[in-house]
């Protein structure tokens, strides 16, 4: 069992290519109103990254950023450098499309390739909203993989040919797999409190392995700890050490987020999906659904589907 790429799909974590910078000379450009995880690249040139709470950061080419929780921020291409304003609708169309955002005149210098990643909001158990506000590698500092999707993505930035924009989205998700490869190896300390650092600690990653590979199966706290080999104890403290809740919890929550993705994209009955996340009763599961998503199942089921309708 892959935990991370399975807890990725599951969560519907999808990347996009955004605004692909082109810059010269002073240039300034602030993002705001983002609600999606934001992704940088720099390819060639260098630029400057602020976040509020952060002091000023540059990036150098090959450096790779990730803002899990797409806050306002800057780019500029000095710390002094006026923003500017006129730019915010080129820009925020540039991020929506994934279009080339001109910015200054003469030679580009620096190239930027922005990316967001969007996750399915049906899902609470998600990598990314664990994550601290700002992820920095610098190049050379992560993995082989890493620096070899950036060195991609600047050839194919270089030099678009047919079917770029597909082969940049692909490139987009590569990379923040590798991304958070890189992040785990480098800086481990900070992985605690976050989804990732389950992965550093044996015994529960392969706890969850296990509920991962048959949630439907009667899990207990009891069970689970039989299943490795250690106590109750050892494993709940653990447990609670590395992802904040018990084994139950944790189990409650992924079956609630694997039933509620299939309550509102297929038409199974509500029967079938309880037995499918380990229910034998539906009022039992009625009843753990309603705490965890506030509505009944068939109640979640109209309003999430409500809300997909395309307008008009």
């Amino acid at each position: 069992m892959d935990l991370l790429a399975e807890t990725l799909a599951v969560g519907g974590v999808r990347g996009t290519a955004g605004a692909r910078i082109e810059a010269s000379g002073p240039w300034g450009i602030l993002w705001h109103g983002m609600t999606r995880a934001a992704f940088y690249a720099v390819t060639c040139g260098t630029a400057w990254l602020e976040l509020a709470g952060h002091p000023p950061r540059q990036l150098m080419p090959g450096d790779v950023v990730l803002l899990p929780n797409g806050p306002e921020h800057t780019l500029r291409s000095a710390p002094d450098v006026a923003i500017i304003p006129n730019l915010c609708t080129a820009a925020e169309k540039a991020r929506d499309c994934g279009g080339v955002l001109r910015l200054g005149s003469g030679e580009v210098e620096t190239h930027v390739l922005g990316a967001s990643y969007d996750y399915d909001p049906a899902v609470s158990t998600q990598v990314l909203a664990t994550l601290p506000d700002l992820v920095h590698i610098r190049a050379h500092r992560g993995s082989d993989g890493l620096d070899d999707t950036v060195r991609l993505l600047s050839r194919e930035l270089a030099a678009p040919q047919i079917a770029t924009e597909f082969v940049l989205n692909r490139l987009v998700d590569i990379l923040l797999v590798q991304l958070l490869r890189a992040w785990r190896t480098e800086k481990p300390a900070e992985t605690r409190g976050t989804w990732l650092g389950v992965l550093g600690d044996p015994l529960v990653s392969v706890a969850l392995a296990k509920i991962h590979e048959d949630p439907a199966k009667p899990w207990t706290t009891d069970l689970l700890a039989a299943e490795l080999a250690t106590s109750r104890s050892t494993l709940t403290r653990r447990f609670r050490e590395t992802t904040g809740r018990t084994p139950g919890d944790y189990l409650t929550q992924w079956r609630m987020d694997l039933a509620a993705v299939r309550l509102r994209d297929t038409d199974d009955t509500v029967d079938t999906i309880a037995h499918s996340v380990g229910y034998t009763s539906v009022y039992a599961f009625s009843r753990a659904f309603r705490r965890a998503r506030h509505q009944a199942p068939g109640r979640y089921r109209t309003s999430t589907r409500e809300r997909l309708k395309p307008a008009g």
